[in-house]
């Protein structure tokens, strides 16, 4: 009889049966909690009150080294008669209908074992089909990475060789040309040994001189001679040298976001078509040509610099923004009223100030471990402060270090996220906003001031202003019209540290010089 049971399955031998004639059980009465061989299996099968009040199962082990099953409810001590399919569990009576599961989908161990069964199955059938679609999927995915993969790795090592084979042929024009006066001079060099007469030998040596010293003056390890040729192989080289990085960047990028989507973004993927607007510059600031790049030309002026450029179409915005390290700055996004005023509206944003990091939010109620900052649009509209965790700021001892180079991403219109870009392709994220319903028409903005912390505020002033206690020092500028300008910067010391303070000079042509030096850069999109 026990050649018929699984092999795989632990023999449970029947607890009726005396103990020199053991018998392998068929059933465990899980009421009776005793397991019966086919014999004494009889009485449970054909009696009827028996056959509704006391549930079979598989050969259950009793203990002694075998698993042990709790057929009864732990915490009332009854039968466990029902399976809870919200809770996927076991329960007695008492648990079904009085307990925290009286309102669960509650079924009979057969039906639940029928439906389950059935799931279990469907969800089989579901599996290998996945199963079979993802392995085509993923041949058609490994295939596609690497045709890209392949194509910029073939771009790349391209642009390497024509830099290369360029670089080396131009240079081999120039050494080639440099050879004619080594190869005259040994030429005249020979026909001077061979000649006897002494008056020919004089007559011809004048020229057999001038040869040998041209061809020492030849320097066959130097590169192209000085000219507007080799000024237009330079250039060549440069502007192909920058799309040459750029085509490794963007290799190396694509390489770093297959390994990990979550933290690596490909460069080629963030630039944006955001600008500053001119028409928000305050005093003391400059702007570049195309408008992404914000300069220091003066006493800075604390005021609302927009950010342009938005689509109406798009409902997702990502740009990169760095900052300088001598500022307090407040970026994010804020509505018409605080880009006017800097008190009344509506801010989202990261700010960092007095060495600290932290989020703004307007919001409608006081949010709980939150700092009221100042009251807005009646009652119910808060603008909230909220110190961002250290580890956010990247800890350097107690320390917080700022972050210089931050990534804001806006899911419209609920969502705002920054990150802390700490290498070329990767980034940490610093904090997440949540932005309400009511607040519409945000604008990205960018807010510089004099940093709060280190320097009192009217020795600044006294600097910008007055500059009592100044050194000055010329530097003299040249002009593309060829006039020469004397520049005077003022060089103040305070604390052990030198601050400089000096404004743009304009030439009598017209045209500000000087501007490289002069004007610091406050932040730029990138």
């Amino acid at each position: 009889m026990s050649d018929n049971l699984p092999k795989d399955r632990q023999v449970v031998y029947c607890d009726m049966c005396t103990e020199d004639n053991k018998q392998p059980a068929r059933k465990t009465c899980m009421k009776c909690e005793i397991s019966m061989c086919v014999q004494h299996l009889q009485a449970h099968l054909t009696t009827p009150v028996l056959l509704q009040t006391h549930p079979l199962t598989e050969p259950i082990a009793s203990g002694n080294g075998g698993l042990v099953v709790t057929t009864k409810c732990p915490q009332h001590g009854k039968l466990l008669e029902y399976y809870c399919l919200d809770d996927l569990t076991c329960v007695c009576v008492s648990c079904a209908i009085e307990d925290q599961h009286r309102l669960h989908n509650m079924k009979t161990f057969s039906t639940a074992h029928k439906e389950l069964l059935e799931k279990v199955q469907a969800e089989q059938q579901a599996l290998l089909v996945k199963a079979d679609g993802a392995n085509t999927s993923l041949e058609k995915w490994e295939k596609n990475e690497r045709e890209k993969l392949g194509r910029s790795s073939v771009r790349l090592i391209e642009a390497v060789t024509n830099l290369r084979d360029l670089v080396l042929t131009r240079v081999q024009s120039s050494v080639s040309a440099r050879m004619v006066s080594v190869k005259t001079s040994k030429s005249s060099l020979q026909a001077a040994k061979s000649e006897e007469d002494a008056f020919r030998f004089l007559q011809m040596y004048s020229q057999v001189h001038q040869d040998l010293e041209n061809a020492k003056a030849v320097d066959l390890r130097k590169g192209l001679e000085p000219g507007s040729d080799r000024d237009k192989l330079v250039e060549e080289i440069t502007q192909r040298g920058e799309k040459m990085i750029e085509q490794a960047n963007n290799f190396w990028g694509s390489l770093l976001t297959l390994v990990d989507p979550e933290t690596q973004q490909e460069i080629s993927a963030v630039r944006s078509n955001l600008y500053f607007d001119s028409n928000t510059l305050g005093q003391g600031m400059m702007l570049s040509k195309d408008r992404r790049k914000v300069f220091n030309s003066g006493q800075l002026e604390k005021k609302i610099l927009l950010i342009q450029g938005m689509s109406s179409t798009v409902n997702s915005y990502r740009w990169r923004i760095s900052l300088s390290k001598d500022y307090d700055w407040t970026i994010g996004l804020c509505d018409k009223t605080y880009a006017i005023n800097l008190q009344r509206g509506d801010i989202f944003g990261l700010c960092w100030k007095g060495n600290k990091l932290s989020s703004l939010t307007t919001e409608d109620l006081e949010v709980e471990n939150t700092v009221l900052m100042q009251s807005n649009q009646g009652a119910t509209r808060q603008r909230v402060s909220t110190q961002v965790n250290s580890h956010c700021g990247e800890d350097v001892g107690e320390q917080i270090v700022r972050p210089e180079k931050v990534e804001v991403i806006w899911s419209c219109p609920n969502s705002l996220s920054f990150y802390n870009l700490i290498g070329q392709y990767q980034r940490r994220k610093i904090v997440t906003l949540t932005i309400g319903s009511t607040n519409q028409d945000l604008t990205p903005f960018v807010c510089l001031e004099m940093e709060s912390q280190g320097i009192p505020a009217d020795f600044v002033e006294d600097v910008y202003t007055f500059g009592s206690h100044a050194q000055q020092q010329q530097q003299q500028w040249k002009c593309s019209c060829g006039r020469v300008n004397v520049r005077n910067q003022n060089i103040y010391g305070f604390r052990g540290s030198a601050l400089k303070k000096s404004y743009p000079k304009t030439c009598a042509c017209g045209k500000v010089i000087g501007v490289s030096d002069i004007a610091e850069v406050l932040c730029k999109l990138f």
